[in-house]
C-alpha cells in the first residue's frame, strides 16, 4: 500500500488582480494539519483595491485596516511555522508575487520556498481534480475565497485525489 502524502497548502487573497494588487490574507494548512490564518495590515503605499475582488472574498479594506496584523508579524509567523519546508500553492503565479510583495514589506527572507501543486500532481490527479474540488467544495463547511478554506479545500482535494487515483491504478509509483 502506498503512503499518502499530505502536502503543506498556503493560499493568499487580494485587494484584486495585476501587479499593483497586494496581499490582504494568507491561510496556511500544513501537513500535520496546523491552520494558520491573517488578515494583513495594507502598508501605506498599498492603495490598489478593487470591488471585484472584495466581492469574491467579502474582506472591505476597512476590515483590513482596523484587524489587520502587520506585514513583519505575518512573515515572522510564516517563516517560524515554515521554516525549511517546501508549500505548495493551486494559485502559485499570483500568490508567489503577493508572498514576494508581502516579504518585502516585512523586510524579512522567506525561509520556506513555495513551489506550484502542479509539481506534486500526477496526471491521474489532475484529471480527477476539477470533479472532485466542486465536490468537497459542497460538503465542506467552509467560506470558499477565504485564505485558510481555500489551503485546506485543496489539500483536501489533493488528498482525495491522491487516494482516487491509487484505487484506479494500485501499481502507480508515489515518493
Amino acid at each position: 500500500m502506498n503512503k499518502t502524502i499530505i502536502p503543506t497548502i498556503l493560499d493568499i487573497e487580494a485587494s484584486g488582480f495585476g501587479s499593483h494588487s497586494y496581499p490582504i490574507e494568507v491561510g496556511v494548512v500544513t501537513y500535520l494539519s496546523q491552520r494558520y490564518c491573517r488578515l494583513i495590515q495594507p502598508e501605506s503605499n498599498w492603495q490598489h483595491w478593487t470591488q471585484e475582488a472584495e466581492d469574491l472574498h467579502g474582506i472591505s479594506r476597512d476590515v483590513l485596516l482596523q484587524k489587520g496584523i502587520a506585514a513583519s508579524k505575518v512573515c515572522e509567523d510564516l517563516n517560524n511555522l515554515l521554516s525549511g519546508q517546501t508549500v505548495y500553492s493551486d494559485g502559485w503565479v499570483v500568490d508567489y508575487p503577493w508572498l514576494i510583495k508581502l516579504f518585502s514589506a516585512g523586510k524579512q527572507d522567506m525561509r520556506f520556498r513555495l513551489s506550484p501543486l502542479e509539481n506534486i500532481l500526477s496526471e491521474k490527479q489532475m484529471e480527477l481534480w476539477h470533479d472532485t474540488q466542486e465536490n468537497l467544495a459542497r460538503s465542506m463547511d467552509c467560506t470558499r475565497h477565504r485564505a485558510s478554506c481555500d489551503a485546506e479545500l485543496v489539500q483536501n482535494v489533493y488528498v482525495q485525489t491522491q487516494h482516487d487515483s491509487e484505487l484506479t491504478n494500485p501499481a502507480a509509483f508515489h515518493f
